[in-house]
């Protein structure tokens, strides 16, 4: 379980399967774990070369309290780095909701990098963080935890362990502004794949984006909220698959 050190910050990244390689990244208050608890590690790792990666403020990577430490051309660049010291030129990558919008900054560092994108419940446009999400977590995790849409059967031990684990303060810091990088949309030239629940509130702006970038599809997921575009992998992982074969044979045309 090998970890690096990303201009001071230590990130934390595992390495699962074999054949061409995928980034997971994760979203806002999980981790490299969530792929696993949801199914997607199963599911793919027999064709894919998986490259997990815990975001800085996530998981088994360094959580600092500095907001400056969370811009977004840093956490795109850990993805580089983690890249880099695999050898790998070039990945496809699947990011949901943090995860997604990391994606856009990676292409907008590094487009070479990234053979497709797929792209779930997330937008490239500006979002204040300090007014949307900080506030969420001043009275600690276990009560951001209680006000959150989970199914009981969902809501496993394991899972409460991975949330609860989170450091408020860190998470705090990491709810920075994200300035709009929908300039970059007609720039996308890889193959990419949005996908989004049907009463998703990042929906509107997930169709949106689509219309932007030249090779971009569109997936909307019926009656599925944000959280359950990531845990309803059963209904997510067959349009992850088709567009992974698609964007492959594509790609080698």
């Amino acid at each position: 379980m090998p970890d690096l050190n990303n201009r001071g910050v230590r990130i934390h990244y595992e390495v699962e399967g074999d054949g061409q390689p995928l980034v997971l990244q994760h979203g806002f208050v999980q981790s490299i774990d969530s792929w696993r608890e949801f199914g997607y590690v199963e599911a793919l790792r027999s064709d894919y070369r998986l490259i997990l990666i815990d975001a800085r403020g996530h998981g088994a990577s360094d959580k600092p309290h500095d907001p400056a430490a969370y811009d977004m051309a840093l956490r795109a660049s850990d993805v580089v780095a983690v890249l880099d010291a695999l050898g790998i030129e070039q990945a496809h990558y699947l990011g949901y909701s943090m995860g997604g919008r990391i994606s856009f900054d990676t292409a907008k560092l590094a487009p070479e990098r990234l053979r497709s994108l797929l792209i779930g419940g997330s937008h490239p446009y500006a979002v204040d963080g300090q007014v949307v999400h900080a506030p969420q977590f001043r009275d600690g995790m276990a009560a951001w935890l209680e006000r959150q849409p989970l199914p009981e059967h969902i809501l496993t031990p394991s899972l409460r362990a991975q949330v609860l684990a989170n450091d408020p303060e860190a998470l705090m810091a990491a709810s920075v502004y994200r300035p709009s990088l929908e300039d970059i949309l007609p720039t996308l030239t890889m193959p990419c794949l949005a996908y989004a629940g049907g009463d998703d509130p990042a929906r509107p702006q997930v169709e949106d984006w689509v219309k932007v970038a030249p090779r971009a599809t569109l997936t909307i997921l019926p009656g599925l909220d944000h959280w359950a575009g990531m845990y309803r992998s059963d209904l997510v992982l067959p349009h992850v698959r088709a567009f992974l074969e698609r964007a492959a044979s594509e790609s080698s045309v």
